[in-house]
């Protein structure tokens, strides 16, 4: 049986072709030009056309699409099919899906929870762990991720303020939990290695906090690294950057900011149309692009 080529040597690839950034679809209803919901029956339809033509007008510039399951599931079953059939159109396209889900189960939920959403209908190339209740949370995800070639992403230090509450904690040894937390996942990183260096255990690193970033990616060498904050959040070029590995080994998502692109451009909500919308977020994708390169470019640059 030929095995399949790791979902991290494919990220990589799409990160050296297209640039580092993650087109976070975090598709609320409200975020819609109001003639894209005028025009559909149902919201769970305006969304699905909305996210098709999205990821359609990019795709160009972006590594991959984050599906945040939250936005789905408020919505019910309409919503989880929008979710599923969102997440095949970006694969069918050759594309790199993430699923945001920060599932943290033990045993033998972990692992149904795993088939769930590691193959079967709402099948992603990644998904997103909470790995706060221990190790043992990670265990059925790595041997399934290690089977197909997907990767996974454990939350490590987030981008919330509310992070300092137990993340930041201080160890009486030294260092914070999330510094414990890297350790530990660094130490897992190497099952399902691939041909670019890393394997199918990555992390989720903020990129709010720039006195901390090169100190953790230290911890996280060869750890690919899914990168929030950027933007509205308040990280900048120059911080996501710091948590790249010459440019790669990571990918810096943003969602409200190509989501809404069409308002931040000053578009007319009562005459924008999906074709209107998805061009603004194809512009807003192209302009973070540009602008995480050129940081990149800087750093290396930088003695």
């Amino acid at each position: 049986m030929i095995s399949p080529e790791p979902a991290s040597d494919r990220l990589f690839d799409a990160v050296a072709s297209r640039g580092p950034v993650c087109v976070g679809l975090d598709t609320a209803v409200e975020y819609l030009p109001p003639r894209v919901l005028a025009a559909r029956s149902e919201p769970a339809a305006a969304l699905l056309a909305y996210n098709l033509a999205l990821v359609e007008a990019t795709a160009d510039f972006a590594a991959c699409f984050k599906v945040q399951i939250a936005y789905y599931e408020e919505l019910g079953p309409a919503g989880l099919e929008v979710y599923a059939k969102t997440l095949q159109f970006i694969r069918s396209r050759g594309c790199i899906a993430v699923a945001d889900i920060k599932r943290g189960d033990i045993a033998d939920t972990a692992a149904r929870y795993a088939k769930a959403h590691l193959e079967g209908a709402f099948e992603a190339d990644f998904v997103t762990l909470n790995p706060y209740m221990g190790l043992d949370s990670l265990e059925p995800w790595l041997a399934l991720a290690e089977r197909r070639g997907k990767g996974l992403f454990a939350l490590v230090r987030t981008s919330n303020p509310g992070m300092r509450d137990f993340e930041g904690l201080e160890l009486a040894a030294g260092g914070r939990v999330y510094d414990e937390v890297a350790r530990r996942v660094a130490a897992l990183s190497g099952r399902g290695r691939g041909e670019r260096g890393y394997g199918a255990l990555g992390a989720v690193v903020g990129c709010t906090e720039r006195a901390e970033a090169a100190s953790l990616r230290a911890t996280l060498s060869g750890v690919f690294v899914l990168i929030p904050g950027y933007g509205t959040q308040g990280g900048a070029a120059e911080d996501a950057a710091l948590l790249l590995e010459g440019g790669n080994g990571g990918v810096v998502n943003a969602s409200r900011s190509i989501l809404k692109a069409w308002s931040a451009a000053g578009l007319d909500p009562a005459t924008t149309g999906l074709e209107e919308a998805a061009q603004a977020a194809r512009a807003a994708t192209e302009t973070m692009s540009a602008a995480l390169l050129a940081a990149v470019a800087r750093s290396k640059a930088t003695p």
